[in-house]
């Protein structure tokens, strides 16, 4: 059973990269740290690895920290928010179809 840090990792990384890889490598760590990081468990990973992961979440290690210790905590990413007064509905309708285009392959991998 992996802790709550390593599952919330895990599910941010899903939600918000096209694949485990295509996140590694753009936050410059070997693809086989980070599969062996979600695999032992984030309390097991050097505190540089794990500071690499969070910033490419876009999260900071206390917003992990809180985020494992309360189930309700809410996380704001730049990345998960868009305000709708910024945006024309053209083009929130391309950002519903890049995702949809995003999840169709992270199924493939």
């Amino acid at each position: 059973m992996k802790d709550a840090r390593t599952e919330i990792i895990r599910k941010l990384i899903n939600e918000q990269a096209p694949s485990m890889k295509a996140f590694a490598e753009s936050v410059e760590l070997p693809y086989t740290t980070l599969r062996s990081m979600l695999e032992r468990g984030i309390g097991n990973a050097s505190i540089d690895n794990v500071i690499k992961v969070c910033k490419g979440l876009n999260i900071t290690t206390d917003q992990l920290e809180k985020m494992a210790n309360d189930k309700d905590y809410e996380i704001e990413t730049i990345a998960a928010h868009h305000d709708g007064d910024e945006w024309t509905e053209e083009e929130l309708e391309e950002i519903e179809r890049f995702k949809e285009f995003v999840r169709a392959r992270r199924a493939k991998d």
